[in-house]
């Protein structure tokens, strides 16, 4: 396997960026769309973070750790998506960590301790997402509207079953969703909707399982339908 650190032909590289630009695009509107979530719950401020400067990071990331230049593209996207999601989810927890310190918002402590704690996506998901999922009582203040292009709405309401929701109820039905699923979950269901993944890619840039991944997604559906009624 030839990696970065010892490639000797200016052609490989240059054939190496192609790729690398070519699945850029792809990352674009999940991290656009991370970012404005976690604006609009109050998690990061904003307008301080942009998804260019992130996945530039992510990209310079790629090429200092060093990385398989034979890599086919879907090899590479699939691994700057990880780069991406884990990139989020330690600023998502360094900003909440601060206002934590500063602030006495239980939504904000909540989120903390949920995205500090491993169980949510891992052999515990079964507990979170029985238990703590029907159980929005914190968030019931949380009424902020959150608004969707209109082609990301239909995919959103596809996705969670939920095509009949009014276009007049999206905005805030949206922001419930958002404020009531816990961060390490909805970045699950993101990377289906606005990543336009597979559930065996998910899968893998979360590293569950398969099943795991459809498990989470099919109880995520259920419950967010029974808080519509």
């Amino acid at each position: 396997m030839r990696t970065l650190k010892n490639i000797s032909s200016k052609s490989d590289q240059t054939a190496f960026d192609k790729k690398v630009l070519s699945v850029v695009q792809h990352l674009h509107p999940y991290t656009k769309h991370r970012i404005y979530i976690a604006e609009s719950t109050g998690i990061i401020p904003k307008n301080m973070y942009s998804s260019t400067g992130i996945i530039d990071d992510c990209i310079i990331q790629l090429y200092e750790s060093g990385y398989n230049i034979d890599a086919d593209k879907q090899h590479i996207k699939l691994k700057l998506f990880k780069l991406v999601d884990e990139h989020l989810n330690a600023l998502f927890k360094k900003e909440m960590f601060h206002k934590y310190s500063v602030s006495t918002d239980d939504f904000l402590k909540k989120e903390l301790a949920r995205l500090n704690e491993d169980f949510t996506v891992d052999a515990d998901m079964d507990l979170i997402l029985n238990t703590e999922l029907t159980d929005i009582s914190y968030q019931q203040n949380k009424d902020n509207k959150i608004y969707l292009y209109e082609d990301k709405e239909t995919s959103f309401k596809k996705a969670l079953d939920v095509s009949s929701l009014k276009a007049e109820e999206s905005p805030k039905a949206v922001g419930r969703f958002y404020n009531w699923l816990p961060v390490n979950v909805s970045n699950i269901v993101d990377l289906y909707v606005f990543g336009n993944l597979e559930f065996e890619e998910i899968a893998k840039i979360k590293n569950i399982s398969l099943k795991r991944v459809e498990t989470i997604f099919e109880k995520v559906k259920v419950a967010f339908k029974n808080q519509l009624e």
